[in-house]
């Protein structure tokens, strides 16, 4: 009987990587004072990095290692999959439990965000009221809490990479002919 090899071996490298990837552009980013909600063109930069070119970059390559260096030319759409959506589940914890770890260490963050919040609040809507204000802002700081960051972040990043997945694991597919 065959022995199945598992699709974590090129998920759980690279999963890593793409949250120290993460981990090292939110620093970087801190260190240097550049902040994505004032600058809206390092925002995109970010956003189009996390969310479409590293997250496709990994999928696709953690595929095709797979399939040509682990599992002699044959990857199934399930095994696709499983490697796309645990990159993204896995850098999306580290970068989860980096961001709690952050706040806990660095609380003035979160306050200054928060500030940053309410200007760019007031600058969309000049004529909000006071309380109006104060609501959003709750609102905000409620979900800024890690009982919700981390389980979003989670979820998000997993959406994205099972999403990814199928359509990279569409043109990546070999099914071995002898595995049914």
């Amino acid at each position: 009987m065959e022995q199945k090899i598992s699709p974590s071996k090129s998920a759980l490298q690279l999963g890593i990587l793409f949250g120290i990837f993460m981990v090292l552009e939110f620093v970087i980013l801190y260190v240097l004072n550049i902040d994505p909600i004032s600058n809206p063109t390092v925002g995109v930069i970010m956003n189009l990095f996390n969310y479409l070119i590293v997250p496709v970059s990994l999928i696709t390559f953690g595929c095709i290692n797979f399939k040509k260096k682990i599992n002699n030319g044959f990857v199934s759409f399930g095994e696709c999959l499983k490697i796309g959506v645990s990159i993204c589940f896995i850098a999306s914890l580290i970068y989860a439990v980096f961001s709690v770890v952050f706040n806990f260490i660095f609380p003035e963050f979160m306050a200054d965000l928060l500030q940053k919040t309410r200007q760019v609040i007031l600058k969309q809507n000049p004529s909000m009221t006071t309380e109006q204000l104060e609501m959003a802002l709750s609102m905000t700081k409620k979900f800024m809490s890690p009982y919700i960051i981390v389980p979003a972040t989670i979820v998000m990043y997993s959406f994205i990479g099972l999403i990814y997945s199928l359509i990279i694991g569409a043109f990546v597919k070999n099914e071995n002919p002898q595995s049914y």
